[in-house]
């Protein structure tokens, strides 16, 4: 079967990406061969993609897309030929069809489209372990949140509302300060023209927040330790700006017996249970409306190289699928 996917022969800027014509064999032991009809967009495949986490090349790229089952391989029961189907994260996304482990494979449910369901799931994986198992937010709680107007940012603002806490977005620009109001956030930083750690100090009486989750990395490590409480929580799970620096026990100490961890969504989704779970929830409260999925940006497949230049310019907003 003939099919269209990227592949990358070395890693680097956009460039690097090249749509080719393959072949797809069928469907091996424990695997279902999709026809996919949308393909989500994560800062992840920037990583893969420039040579900041390692691939094995030449290599597919893309992790989470939905579609439609077509046939399934030897051993395969729960899930059959014609299932709506979504997944994440399994590398070579970026393709028209491709064969993936059917262990992490979830169905769609009723109410929730395919578009939906690959700009959202592995975002709001990440939004689901961060806000309930990396820190378990509470009602009343003070969350201080980085990039709030991205993918992840949108959907962790009304998940974090949803709990009953007050989420402080960072975000970029007086635009988008106004927008992250209307998803969750009952406060928007400014990051180019406020003090980040100042303004949280503003707003939590001087105390700063029991929980700060950093996707930016070096460039708001600072402002993220000094936003924390007596006994605060750093979660780094993200570096757009480069990694953190190293972070020596003593600064923890002085700057109020801090915590710091540095959490991967490979970890807590790599239990079928915890990936079924976690789907299950984000696919409920996308269905009751309590998360609303904003694709800012489609492009088709074609395109992949401007979507990515476009992703690391900041220029991007809430999610941003491919079709096939």
């Amino acid at each position: 079967m003939k099919i269209q996917r990227v592949v990358v022969h070395a890693q680097g800027g956009p460039e690097v990406m090249v749509l080719e014509e393959a072949e797809l064999a069928p469907p091996g032991p424990g695997e279902v061969q999709l026809q996919q009809t949308a393909i989500g967009l994560n800062y992840m495949d920037v990583y893969q993609r420039s040579g900041a986490y390692p691939l094995t090349l030449p290599s597919g790229l893309g992790l989470e897309a939905a579609g439609v089952v077509t046939a399934v391989g030897e051993g395969v029961e729960d899930i059959g030929v014609g299932a709506r189907v979504a997944y994440g994260p399994v590398l070579g996304a970026y393709a028209s069809h491709r064969n993936a482990p059917a262990g992490r494979v979830v169905k769609i449910p009723d109410g929730v489209s395919d578009e939906t369901a690959a700009a959202a799931l592995m975002k709001g994986l990440t939004v689901e372990y961060l806000l309930t198992r990396t820190h378990k937010v509470s009602a009343g709680e003070d969350v201080l949140f980085y990039a709030a107007s991205g993918g992840v940012g949108q959907i962790a603002g009304q998940w974090g509302k949803h709990l009953g806490a007050r989420m402080i977005g960072v975000t970029s620009g007086a635009e988008n300060c106004k927008n992250i109001l209307q998803v969750g956030y009952a406060e928007a930083i400014d990051r180019k023209a406020e003090d980040i750690a100042e303004r949280v100090r503003e707003l939590t009486g001087g105390k700063g927040v029991p929980v700060v989750y950093d996707s930016i990395g070096a460039a708001t490590f600072d402002a993220s330790i000094k936003s924390l409480a007596t006994y605060g929580l750093f979660v780094s799970f993200g570096a757009t700006t480069g990694e953190a620096p190293p972070v020596p026990p003593s600064l923890l100490q002085h700057s109020g017996s801090l915590y710091f961890t540095r959490p991967t969504l490979a970890d807590y989704m790599k239990a079928r249970e915890d990936l079924e779970r976690a789907s299950s929830e984000l696919f409920r409260l996308i269905g009751e409306g309590a998360i609303a999925i904003n694709i800012g940006q489609r492009w088709p497949l074609s395109d992949v190289a401007e979507a990515h230049r476009a992703l690391e310019a900041g220029e991007t907003t809430g999610s941003t699928i491919f079709t096939p």
